[in-house]
């Protein structure tokens, strides 16, 4: 990874992740969800950090979910058990992390991306902000289980099952209407200026009582078996579908589905 994909920075006792490839949209290399992971682990045995904000370079993408080209490499079920164990576990230390947690977002916010945004205790946004998991459309691979659940824990089994199901993006207005969002700014300078301001707010307050909170809400939700969706990675990810679907997306062209 290079050092400056994902920048890191403390700023009055509020850190800032930052996803830094705009060009790519800030899709997440695989070492940039395993800096994220340490990151939180950092931030979460510092004193002198009160609360995090993770946001997207430039103006068009919080994160595009992971870099695609990275899934050219996958040969054998174990890869694609490890992908997603890799994430489940990135965004278990995000959700772990005892300081506070905001998503500010602008643009695209998708896949890994969006489920990072999922796993944050709080999420504003741009009105340019776009919400969504299309891998219906795109890959055709599946989410993990406890990425199902954190849907599922925000906005509902019905709307999770709209959402994949007809692989749309949610737009700002209705992200904030059902409760993915808690608030809209006009633009991205706003969204950021609103982010440091409700940072240094929660910032302010009494440290135990915010990470008391935010693991009695994470305790609320229930634990899943490890392994329970290993059949269901390994139909999607281990497919002639998913194979499609990555090289017509790396080749710009729509995909065909068999089933297979």
């Amino acid at each position: 990874m290079s050092e400056t994909d994902l920048l890191w920075e403390i700023r009055d006792g509020i850190g800032w992740i930052t996803f830094n490839r705009p060009a790519a949209r800030n899709a997440l290399t695989f070492a940039m969800y395993e800096r994220l992971a340490e990151l939180c682990a950092e931030a979460g045995s510092n004193p002198n950090i009160r609360a995090l904000v993770l946001t997207g370079a430039g103006e068009k993408a919080f994160a595009a979910g992971t870099d695609i080209s990275q899934f050219r490499a996958f040969a054998a079920p174990e890869d694609a058990l490890a992908y997603e164990s890799r994430l489940d576990r990135v965004l278990d230390a995000l959700e772990r992390c005892p300081k506070p947690t905001i998503a500010a977002i602008a643009g695209a916010c998708t896949g890994g991306g969006a489920g990072i945004a999922a796993a944050c205790d709080l999420r504003i946004a741009a009105r340019n902000a776009r919400f969504g998991f299309p891998v219906a459309r795109t890959l055709g691979n599946c989410l993990s289980m406890s990425n199902y659940a954190r849907l599922n824990a925000l906005i509902g089994a019905a709307r999770t099952t709209e959402i994949i199901f007809t692989a749309r993006l949610v737009e700002a207005e209705e992200a904030k209407s059902i409760g993915l969002v808690s608030e809209l700014l006009d633009d991205p300078a706003a969204l950021l200026a609103r982010a440091d301001a409700l940072a240094r707010l929660i910032a302010g307050h009494a440290p135990l009582t915010l990470a008391a909170t935010k693991e009695a809400l994470r305790r609320l939700r229930p634990r899943l078996p490890e392994g329970q969706d290993k059949d269901l990675i390994l139909m999607c990810y281990m497919s002639a579908d998913f194979r499609e679907g990555m090289e017509a997306f790396l080749s710009k062209r729509a995909p065909v589905w068999r089933g297979v």
